[in-house]
């Protein structure tokens, strides 16, 4: 997994959530969303910029991945 640094592009996230079991993303009525089990995780609109560290850990809060699971997964 990348390391949880400076910046992330969109597609790396969807590609690392995808390999930590989401699927999608699917279209939502302001956001995308992936799922996984009964859980929805809203995905940054792709207009925006490179994900941050800020906006990153909240992604990764509310998908309950820990941060050492993203860096070492």
């Amino acid at each position: 997994m990348p390391r949880f640094g400076p910046i992330i592009k969109r597609r790396e996230l969807i590609a690392c959530l995808r390999r930590l079991g989401f699927a999608g993303p699917y279209a939502g009525s302001k956001h995308e969303f992936m799922q996984r089990g009964d859980m929805s995780l809203t995905i940054p609109n792709p207009h925006g910029s490179d994900i941050g560290p800020k906006l990153l850990g909240q992604v990764l809060r509310q998908a309950g991945i820990e941060r050492n699971e993203w860096e070492h997964l």
